[in-house]
């Protein structure tokens, strides 16, 4: 019976421990809607992976830059790259409340980040969503 006690006790301790602000409150990484302006039938990869048509959303990891293509038949590939930027207030936040523990497990998760949302083409919808908007592509 002791032993099942210390284990619960080990496992609720870190628990506790091996958060951070970060982590808790926008976790290593967040949910993207990718629009294509003006372009419902343009085809939306991201990283090189394919992830829809005119709209699509997916999760990101926090700790990357964003690399968007559009391409669609008679049209130029469109390409859009979106920043990441420095969690500040969070990162601050980490320090003093979990310290060295939070602050290694900000940077090592990623929850440290965030896109640049200062960019006018993406909008920060919550501490967890955002939306980013790709201008058409040149079409003939």
């Amino acid at each position: 019976m002791k032993k099942r006690i210390s284990i619960v006790a080990l496992l609720l301790s870190m628990t506790v421990l091996l958060n951070s602000c970060g982590v808790m409150f926008g976790g290593s990484k967040y949910n993207g809607t990718i629009i294509a302006k003006d372009h419902p039938n343009a085809e939306i990869y991201v990283n090189g992976k394919k992830l829809g048509n005119g709209t699509a959303t997916s999760l990101f990891p926090r700790n990357q830059a964003l690399t968007v293509e559009l391409r669609e038949p008679g049209c130029e590939t469109k390409t859009q790259t979106f920043a990441k930027a420095f969690r500040t207030g969070n990162f601050i936040l980490s320090v003093l409340s979990w310290g060295l523990i939070g602050l290694a497990v900000d940077l090592g998760t990623g929850a440290s980040y965030k896109p640049d949302h200062k960019n006018p083409a993406v909008k920060k919808v919550s501490t967890k969503d955002f939306t980013f908007t790709v201008d058409a592509p040149v079409c003939k």
